[in-house]
């Protein structure tokens, strides 16, 4: 439901009222002396927020990639060197081609 901003002319008194369009049509019908305003709405983009981990969040996250270097876990937070990137590659590729079952 939208917010509506109304106005009362013989006032000039001004507030805000969350309503369903069919309502505030008959609160206009109802009180002829207020009429309805314009206003700038707010938009809201994106989902969640954009807010990176802190240090110590990210220790923790390594430590556990750095005892399970070949998880999914050890890409995002694990060693980025080329010798443990390849490395796990290549237990990725066997894993597919083994299966998931002998770990």
């Amino acid at each position: 439901m939208p917010t509506y901003r109304f106005k009362n002319n013989e006032t000039g008194e001004e507030w805000e009222n969350f309503m369903s369009i069919s309502a505030s049509e008959t609160f206009l019908e109802d009180n002829p002396h207020c009429s309805k305003m314009l206003f700038a709405m707010n938009i809201v983009g994106g989902t969640g927020d954009a807010v990176k981990p802190n240090g110590g969040f990210t220790e923790v996250m390594q430590g556990i990639a750095a005892a399970n270097p070949y998880s999914p876990l050890a890409d995002t937070y694990g060693k980025k060197d080329p010798t443990s990137v390849k490395l796990r590659n290549v237990v990725k590729d066997v894993k597919k081609k083994v299966g998931d079952s002998h770990e």
